[in-house]
């Protein structure tokens, strides 16, 4: 079977390294280069606390197994340290007791657990206010995102895949057995089937098949499709987990230096903007670090920068067939991160005959040409992560 893989972000990369194992002969074709839409701007996240309904918990559930399957005993990228939650406002305390409970009925890792044993967890967790209540998620982790890609670009390679860059697709004319893909390059790749990994691009990839895939606009300033992420230089300060307060999210981001991510801020983020790192962004998330963590005085940010998702019409992830008769496949979901190694073997699965119940509710064949969506929802605030 020939592939042909569009985008080369981490969804991409796993799917064409699973096809390859199964013994495709993959091509993955990037416009620009590896990793350069979302996978490189995410918090890199691995949860599903607080996804929702049922069967897009159920389908993330099972992608934070996939990373600990991908990674074995160990692996550079990944991180399964767990997340720390805790809630200082009556409505956040709501919020987060609601989660535990419903998480608990459905057998999801989560406990109750007392400041002092927060900080035996995080022994630099600055001090928090005494009527404040913690939750720790012990099976959720964090990845580098973009050794996360490497490791699966390479395992893609290892297996035969080729991986073209700077291969801008311009057309995907059908044929009698399969399709050929057009590179604005004058590059022509015929494939069996095409699988669009194509990221926030989707909508108008999909379109070059025949088909209707919209995607919330993912440069709309102040919607739930931007956000705001900082690094700041290496900080002395001990942490090793994701840490999720109530007015800023921190993990480590290797090397020393922390990602900062203030929810409420993103209303205000504008990709078309460029944010210094000593600007008012970068000094309102580093005047909120002291609240999460000690040792961190002098810390600097050295970059600010406004991730962009990719975020399917309704919010929900996208995968499957548009049409019978039409030889692509269509992946998109903004919870990429979480869910590129479990969506690599579910797509290579399908594209052999052996459909997954963990798709049925994602099919792109729910959207209907001209249908009118709602507006795309609001930036997040805390205790929404």
């Amino acid at each position: 079977m020939r592939v042909v893989v569009i985008g080369a972000g981490v969804v991409g990369a796993a799917v064409a390294a699973e096809l390859a194992a199964r013994g495709a002969r993959v091509t993955v074709l990037e416009a620009a280069h590896p990793g350069a839409g979302t996978t490189a701007n995410s918090f890199a996240w691995i949860n599903s606390a607080n996804k929702e309904p049922e069967p897009y918990f159920a389908l993330n559930h099972a992608g934070i197994r996939a990373h600990y399957e991908l990674a074995g005993d160990g692996a550079p990228w990944f991180f399964p340290t767990g997340n720390l939650e805790w809630a200082v406002t009556d409505r956040h305390k709501e919020v987060l007791a609601g989660r535990v409970a419903r998480l608990k009925a459905r057998g999801y890792p989560v406990e109750w657990i007392t400041a002092e044993q927060a900080r035996e967890l995080e022994p630099d967790l600055a001090a928090a206010p005494s009527h404040a209540v913690f939750a720790f998620f012990p099976d959720e982790a964090y990845t580098l995102p973009v050794l996360l890609l490497s490791g699966l670009l390479g395992r893609a390679r290892d297996r035969g895949a080729t991986v073209v860059a700077g291969a801008r697709v311009t057309a995907i004319d059908p044929g009698p057995a399969g399709a050929t893909v057009v590179c604005a390059d004058g590059g022509r790749h015929p494939a069996d089937a095409v699988v669009s990994c194509a990221g926030r691009w989707t909508q108008g990839v999909a379109a070059l098949a025949g088909a209707h895939v919209p995607m919330v606009d993912p440069d709309l300033a102040g919607s739930a499709t931007v956000g705001f992420l900082a690094t700041t230089a290496p900080a002395p300060a001990r942490l090793s987990r994701v840490l999720t307060g109530p007015r800023l999210n921190v993990r480590p981001d290797g090397g020393g230096r922390l990602l900062l991510q203030a929810l409420d801020l993103d209303g205000s983020a504008d990709p078309a903007e460029p944010y210094a790192p000593d600007g008012e962004i970068a000094a309102d998330m580093l005047a909120r670090l002291p609240e999460v963590l000690n040792a961190t005085e002098g810390t600097v940010v050295e970059k600010v920068r406004v991730g962009r998702r990719a975020m399917p019409g309704d919010g929900f992830t996208v995968a499957g067939f548009p049409a019978a008769d039409v030889p692509f496949y269509v992946v998109a979901t903004h919870s990429g991160i979480t869910l590129a190694p479990l969506l690599g073997r579910l797509v290579a699965e399908e594209l052999h005959g052996d459909e997954s119940p963990l798709l049925t509710d994602f099919r792109p064949t729910r959207f209907t040409s001209g249908e009118v969506l709602p507006p795309p929802p609001p930036a997040r605030r805390p205790g929404e992560q």
